[in-house]
């Protein structure tokens, strides 16, 4: 048992604090596999060189150690160590050089902490996490007045830094950590030393690399704060008292910190991958917990500018800056408008979309102009749609033309032009110029003749008078091609289906039809 004997000759240096992560070693390698311990290996040599004075002190074996239960049942890890009275400089430096073998102890289960087997990795990382808090508890450094919060941070950040390795996937290792940031300060702490990681890392590579982001990521998002301030009560290093000065017990603390991460993590420029990943849990995990919201205008409206599906994700969280935080975007509808096109039929994020657009599109105070140009591309695309998206898009427009009444005219325009001379520009990007209130819906009348009855029916809405009460959009977002399939297959359809109107006689048919007179069987 190598590491156990080193921790054994930390207790017999008699520095208190040391002692007890020593004695939490010696009995955490008790647990160990015999393999585990291999690999740990030595820490130090008791009457090395780093020993002074060279000498070499022989100690009991783990089953004769006092505080295991030895004859006296008195624990030793302040007893007379046998030095001439007046000797405190050598004591001092015992102390020192004990102080040495713990940080040697610590380095080492930092390298395990990327070590091939996650058995190892874990092990590792719950005994960082036990000698977290029995250095909180028991601090190396004297505090600085009565009331001083003292917490390891160089040590917490030494397990953060090791989760976030820029080589491996530590995914599995960090969720395992998640149940440490159920506790406020450990949580508190990882923030500021993920912020300080993130940061350094990003200047000493001039490429990150993707492993890297990937292991911030998923720490980061592991990070969830309390909604009320009395939430803040769980700690992992216990402490008699809470004083008020103290930043770890005030939510307001926590929501700087917690900005802090994020935007040092989102203004570096991140993989397509990874803002797709942000972006869906942007609205619902990251602005609610942000002091100051409108900080993250700048990463939304980059991402909104990326286009594609990520333009789609970013629509989220500019609906809350705008609509809660009072944010102005002058080009808002004019983005939203050049999102149009037929790949949002088929994107992952479909009914995502749909649901945010009808909210954005929701207000009766927008400009005729604008609502009909919605209506006319939307129209437009239905052309090619599926029918799994037309009987979702066919409600979407009519709700449309019943919100706003003055656009109503693109389905009562009889003496409008022919198809060739249609004034709609469906290649201009600004709503305002593309003339589609000058236009009709005559999409929707062609689709009428649609092969799928569903969908015929859903479009001869509009040869009748709209209904006041709009028609809820939401049942239908979801709605997938088999379940339209699905759902066809348990209609029950008519009896007997005619298939000629005048019965076959034969199978060469009647006796005046041109096969029959031509040719026979035999």
């Amino acid at each position: 048992m190598v590491l156990g004997a080193a921790a054994e000759r930390a207790l017999w240096l008699g520095d208190h604090s040391v002692c007890l992560y020593g004695q939490h070693l010696v009995k955490l390698c008790h647990t160990f596999p015999s393999w585990v311990v291999s690999v740990l290996g030595s820490v130090s040599v008791l009457g090395d060189r780093s020993c002074p004075g060279g000498r070499r002190f022989f100690l009991p074996t783990p089953g004769q150690c006092p505080w295991q239960g030895g004859s006296g049942g008195e624990s030793w890890a302040g007893a007379d160590l046998g030095l001439p009275a007046g000797s405190q400089g050598a004591t001092r430096k015992y102390k020192v050089w004990m102080r040495h073998r713990y940080r040697s102890c610590l380095n080492r289960l930092q390298e395990l902490l990327v070590h091939p087997s996650f058995e190892v990795k874990e092990l590792a990382l719950s005994t960082f996490m036990k000698f977290v808090q029995l250095e909180g508890a028991h601090p190396l450094e004297k505090p600085k007045w009565d009331g001083y919060y003292l917490f390891p941070r160089q040590l917490l950040k030494a397990v953060v830094e090791g989760l976030l390795s820029p080589e491996d996937d530590c995914s599995l290792l960090l969720a395992r950590f998640r149940e440490y940031l159920e506790h406020d300060d450990i949580r508190y702490h990882t923030m500021q030393a993920a912020t300080d990681t993130v940061g350094r890392v990003t200047d000493r590579h001039p490429e990150v690399p993707l492993t890297f982001w990937n292991n911030a990521f998923t720490l980061l998002s592991s990070v969830s704060l309390p909604r009320q301030e009395r939430g803040i009560s769980s700690f992992y290093v216990k402490h008699g008292e809470l004083p008020r000065t103290w930043k770890v017990v005030h939510l307001k603390e926590h929501r700087k910190a917690f900005q802090g991460m994020w935007l040092g993590f989102l203004k570096h420029k991140l993989p397509l991958s990874l803002y797709k990943k942000v972006l869906v849990i942007m609205h619902d995990s990251i602005l609610p917990h942000l002091a100051q919201p409108s900080l993250m205008i700048d990463f939304l409206t980059r991402a909104y500018d990326v286009g594609g599906a990520i333009s789609l994700l970013a629509l989220n969280g500019l609906f809350i800056l705008i609509h809660q935080h009072n944010l102005e975007y002058p080009d808002f509808y004019r983005k939203l408008y050049g999102l149009l096109d037929p790949s949002v039929f088929h994107v992952k994020y479909r009914a995502r979309f749909f649901h945010l657009a009808d909210l954005f599109l929701s207000s009766s105070h927008l400009p005729a102009y604008l609502v009909a140009a919605f209506a006319k591309r939307l129209s437009r695309l239905a052309l090619t749609a599926p029918p799994e998206a037309l009987l979702m898009v066919l409600p979407f427009i009519c709700d449309l033309l019943r919100r706003h009444p003055a656009c109503r005219v693109l389905v009562h325009r009889p003496l409008g032009p022919e198809l060739d001379a249609d004034p709609y520009d469906p290649e201009e990007e600004d709503p305002a110029k593309s003339r589609a209130l000058e236009s009709s819906l005559w999409e929707l009348q062609a689709l009428q003749r649609h092969y799928h009855p569903e969908v015929s029916q859903a479009a001869s809405v509009i040869n009748q008078a709209l209904s006041v009460p709009e028609v809820s959009i939401a049942p239908l977002l979801e709605l997938t091609a088999f379940e339209v399939f699905e759902r066809d297959l348990k209609k029950k359809g008519q009896g007997s289906v005619p298939l000629e109107f005048i019965p076959a006689r034969g199978l060469l048919g009647q006796q005046d039809d041109f096969c029959a007179q031509h040719f026979t069987l035999s």
